[in-house]
């Protein structure tokens, strides 16, 4: 018999390393019916606000995410970060090692930083990131996720982020590459990092502005700030702050985080389904029912929904692996 799950306000007491445990355990247990019903909960607590980053490599995510971290803390607020790595092809692991990056006080209880590979995922968001992402959105103000770069699959980041950043580097033609490749769609905010290059960083910001004016009018009341910030320096960073609490109170005046919330749940639910028994799964899925609506208990519904389809199709479901 498997040992009981904490209560989530214990591990809110318990510190970094009751909360690294229980990551380690969401792993090592995932698929059982323990696991998913733990997983619900955690997922139905308000908690804290996500913050997803991503950018191209060497844009400066991870000197970004530092300087975030700090003024976090200054507010008084907790702070969980992900971290999400390349893959090792020869072990599954994590590859850079984002955490190296990150000047935290290894003394301050209320930073948690963990790395986790990408695995096989374009997107960067495995299931087990998002297992982690639901605990810690539960157990923490503030979650920041740092993803392993850009591209079209970076679309899987909205599904687990409140607010996306978009970080871009001055001089590099980033927004052209990224109003072709439809990324200029996810952002609700852009930051021109590396501010202090001076009139590169206000043309880069500049040419943001237009890619976003020709891909994202405003809509619903939002229009999506620009920033130049600096994070070596600090200049920009409290404006970009500010922008992050406009998009959150925005979000919570409109209704909207209860209604986007719900959706990222169906939407990993879907993701569950599809990355074990494809798009063919997905369409057999849909006509399942079952007593778990994945709006709302999205990892329940993909155990349930997983265990039938495994029947079907003679594979193992999450009870037998």
């Amino acid at each position: 018999m498997s040992r009981p799950f904490p209560d989530l306000d214990e591990l809110r007491q318990g510190g970094k390393l009751a909360l690294a445990r229980m990551l380690t355990r969401l792993e090592t247990e995932a698929g059982s019916a323990e696991t998913a019903r733990f997983l619900d909960q955690a997922s139905k607590e308000p908690g804290g606000h996500v913050l997803g980053l991503t950018g191209p490599p060497g844009v400066g995510k991870s000197t970004l995410t530092d300087a975030l971290i700090k003024a976090f803390r200054s507010q008084g607020e907790s702070v969980s970060v992900l971290a999400i790595d390349p893959s090792s092809r020869f072990t599954g692991g994590a590859l850079l090692g984002d955490r190296t990056r990150l000047h935290t006080d290894p003394e301050d209880t209320r930073v948690f930083v963990r790395s986790m590979a990408a695995r096989d995922r374009l997107g960067g968001l495995s299931d087990h990131a998002i297992a982690a992402i639901a605990l810690l959105r539960a157990v923490s103000d503030r979650v920041i996720v740092e993803s392993v770069g850009i591209g079209q699959s970076e679309s899987d980041l909205v599904q687990a982020a409140d607010t996306m950043v978009l970080c871009i580097q001055p001089g590099s033609g980033d927004s052209l590459q990224f109003m072709k490749a439809g990324v200029m769609e996810l952002p609700d905010l852009v930051a021109v990092t590396k501010a202090d290059m001076g009139p590169a960083a206000r043309r880069a910001a500049s040419d943001v502005t237009g890619a976003l004016s020709l891909t994202r009018p405003d809509k619903d009341g939002w229009k999506v700030p620009v920033f130049e910030v600096s994070a070596r320096s600090g200049n920009g960073i409290a404006d970009l702050i500010d922008g992050v609490a406009a998009h959150r109170d925005y979000l919570a005046a409109s209704g909207r985080l209860q209604a986007k919330r719900a959706v990222q749940h169906r939407q990993w639910y879907e993701d569950m389904i599809r990355t074990r028994f494809g798009t063919a799964g997905l369409e057999a899925a849909a006509g399942l029912g079952g007593a778990a609506d994945p709006s709302a208990a999205p990892f329940s519904a993909f155990r349930a929904a997983a265990d039938t389809l495994a029947l079907r199709l003679g594979l193992s479901g999450p009870s037998e692996a």
